[in-house]
């Protein structure tokens, strides 16, 4: 038996192909039945499931091309963030922005619009410059942005091949200081929440739903010079130089105003440590930013009903991109995120009062997070959802990449 890598998802698939070349994912691809591609087993749902044969890409060679000139990376799609990080680090280089987690695979984050934060940000998937998959022909094909199809298959949810290989724009190297400001209170917070986003190049509120206070507001700042100052309050709040979101309950990078090396930052949680807090259920919704103080109104009537469903939520922003299946497709967004306690009965029974008080601002789901809306409700919302069902359908006519949840969710048609 095989689960996701919170123990709160166990995949059904007969078959898992441990692929560790792309030769071996071309073989697997030519299995009789339906395939669908595994990375490092991040999503909380039957998303990466299928009733055939389940292809592992995690065990591709770590191999690494930069080309300083075009200032991009290109690396195996089941590579680590964290492992490309160091790598690139190593050579002066880095990623525009990292996620949260540094655990999660190149291709499997790109591929669910997965992201980090900061207003001036876009999602993980927009930094894909190139892609090299494996399609239902068992053939490799390489699409490069600009190219045909690219916006629909950058965020593709596995439905269309198996992603071997992603191209990523690189920058140069940077440093970044963490602070945690204390105290902010939701009447100040609501009143100016751009201020609070834009307090950092990358920023992040960890509230508990309180009454009276928004949350702890983890900022990363972007330094010229180890010695930038930054400033000692934001709104109503101040830093708390012994503060830590998450206590003791996860393995989080080094905070209290310390500048570091970009990698060592902008992700929460250390490479080295668990990825989040373990045994834990996600979901996240993302609204435009301009809906923002209403979304988050909307939600707090339900704080009662939350709180003992939850370790934290996290509220993060990304700036607006041109990708058809991306949260943030048209529109700069503020993503409210859950991490919820062990609880599947429970969280499934709170989360359609939670997606009936964000339906009036169109709220999205995060593809890899568990949610319960459905192919209806998701059409509302992804204005390009169709087109981009119409390009999986021409490139996969048999249906070998469908599963139950991309026709659940509309991605796919039935077979």
């Amino acid at each position: 038996m095989s689960r996701n890598w919170a123990g709160t998802y166990e995949y059904s698939a007969p078959r898992i192909v441990e692929a560790t070349s792309v030769d071996d994912v071309r073989r697997a691809v030519a299995t009789p039945g339906p395939v669908h591609a595994l990375g490092t087993r991040h999503s909380f749902t039957d998303l990466p499931d299928t009733a055939g044969t389940l292809i592992d890409v995690t065990g591709l060679p770590a191999e690494f091309a930069l080309d300083e000139q075009q200032r991009t990376v290109t690396l195996a799609g089941g590579i680590r963030y964290g492992v490309l990080a160091q790598w690139l680090h190593e050579r002066g280089w880095a990623l525009k922005n990292m996620g949260s987690l540094p655990h999660i695979n190149a291709a499997g984050a790109t591929a669910t619009g997965t992201h980090g934060s900061g207003n001036g940000n876009q999602t993980l998937s927009a930094s894909v410059r190139a892609l090299r998959y494996v399609g239902a022909d068992g053939e490799v094909h390489d699409l490069r942005r600009g190219d045909e199809d690219f916006d629909a298959l950058v965020v593709g949810v596995g439905a269309f091949g198996i992603v071997v290989e992603v191209t990523l724009d690189v920058v140069p190297a940077f440093r970044v200081r963490q602070d945690i400001y204390s105290g902010v209170t939701w009447d100040a917070a609501l009143e100016d929440l751009d201020a609070v986003t834009g307090a950092g190049f990358s920023v992040s509120v960890f509230s508990l739903w309180e009454p009276d206070t928004f949350g702890a507001v983890w900022v990363k700042s972007r330094l010229e010079r180890d010695d930038d100052a930054v400033a000692d309050t934001l709104l109503d709040g101040v830093i708390d130089p012994g503060a830590n979101p998450l206590g003791d309950l996860a393995d989080v990078t080094e905070l209290g105003g310390v500048p570091g090396p970009w990698m060592l930052r902008l992700p929460h949680f250390r490479l080295d440590g668990t990825p989040s807090f373990g045994d834990e259920i996600q979901s996240e919704y993302f609204v435009a930013r301009s809906d923002a103080p209403g979304a988050l109104l909307a939600v707090r009537e339900l704080a009662d009903r939350i709180a003992p469903l939850l370790f934290v939520t996290e509220l993060r922003t990304a700036a607006a991109d041109d990708l058809w299946l991306s949260p943030a497709y048209g529109q700069d967004v503020l993503a409210i995120h859950f991490t919820w306690h062990n609880d599947p009965v429970a969280v499934r029974g709170l989360l359609p009062d939670i997606e009936a008080a964000l339906a009036p601002f169109g709220a999205r789901p995060h593809w890899g997070k568990l949610h319960l809306m459905e192919r209806e409700a998701i059409e509302r919302v992804h204005p390009r959802l169709a087109d981009a069902r119409a390009v999986f359908e021409r490139l996969d006519p048999d249906g070998r990449f469908v599963n139950d949840h991309l026709v659940r969710v509309g991605v796919r048609e039935p077979r």
